[in-house]
């Protein structure tokens, strides 16, 4: 797979095929999409490529608006991608400048003349150029005036569910990471780079490894406790994690802390992934660590249970 920063990069493309989109998640309905390319790259003797932005659009549009969080981080992504073997992507820079194109404008200079492009895939509900305004109804007008193919894939239903990526993000943000991973196609993850704590997991036979989670703008799920896999060094293990500002020690300051079961290896500083596969339970405040203690016990045995 290729990468670029510009659509200008792109030179000697055989017959280009095109998707374009945040692709926030890559997650079930974004993957039949590139499905779809791959195959109409083929039938055509072409080369698919993906054109997508960075930042996210609603960080550029609404800048004071911090509620937005993202399912991925641009490298979590551009992985995604080339596990789907795409051969081309492009990740535009969107700035305001760029939001002001037109339809037209972006059909006409980007897509015909930087790209050359023989036919587009799109999603169901896409919308392009300034303020949206972009349509299936324009694109199949603009297909015809310069000459290339379009495919409009429809939404894929989890059940009588249309996929989304904010039905993800709500997912995630009510601790639902079963759903989210249905959703996705995949387990929500995330990295964190092993920091200091104050090593109380310890004294009661439950050592943590607490967590600075890697991308600002990563959603992080609801305060509970979780059944996880966590990846240290290429190797999997089995481990719950904890959410929250942990009432029993009365803290008040959120973090993150995993306890990775049959693990003691000194992993301060380096960066492991968390694969979230169950929420277990809420937060709870005990009137001692030995309460705590034992429902950690408890929390085990029902994390090894979903874990098998």
């Amino acid at each position: 797979m290729k990468l670029y920063n510009n659509a200008l990069d792109l030179e000697g493309i055989n017959n280009p095929v095109v998707t374009i989109g945040t692709f926030d998640g890559l997650h079930v309905g974004h993957q039949e999409i590139l499905e779809r390319l791959n195959k109409s790259a083929k039938e055509l003797g072409g080369e698919s490529i993906v054109l997508t932005f960075d930042p996210h659009p609603r960080k550029v549009l609404y800048p004071d608006d911090n509620e937005l969080k993202l399912i991925n981080t641009q490298d979590e992504k551009i992985d995604l991608f080339e596990k789907f073997n795409i051969d081309h992507v492009i990740v535009c820079p969107f700035t305001i400048e760029f939001s002001r194109m037109t339809s037209v404008e972006f059909v006409k200079e980007i897509l015909v003349k930087n790209i050359g492009i023989k036919k587009l895939i799109i999603g169901y509900d896409h919308h392009f150029g300034r303020n949206r305004e972009g349509s299936i109804e324009e694109l199949q007008e603009f297909s015809e005036l310069y000459d290339f193919e379009i495919e409009e894939v429809q939404a894929k239903l989890i059940g009588d569910v249309k996929v989304s990526s904010t039905k993800i993000r709500k997912a995630l943000e009510e601790g639902k990471v079963k759903t989210a991973g249905e959703y996705l196609g995949y387990k929500y993850s995330f990295i964190g780079k092993v920091i200091e704590g104050d090593k109380i997991g310890r004294t009661i036979n439950f050592p943590t490894a607490n967590l600075d989670i890697i991308g600002e703008d990563k959603i992080i799920p609801r305060d509970g406790v979780y059944a996880v896999k966590v990846k240290v060094k290429n190797t999997w293990h089995k481990g719950m994690l904890n959410i929250g500002v942990r009432p029993t020690l009365n803290g008040s300051e959120k973090r993150i802390e995993v306890n990775i079961f049959d693990f003691d290896h000194e992993i301060y500083h380096i960066e492991i992934k968390i694969a979230f596969v169950r929420r277990i339970r809420d937060e709870m405040k005990f009137e001692s660590l030995e309460k705590l203690s034992n429902q950690l016990s408890i929390d085990k045995e029902m994390t090894l249970a979903l874990l098998k």
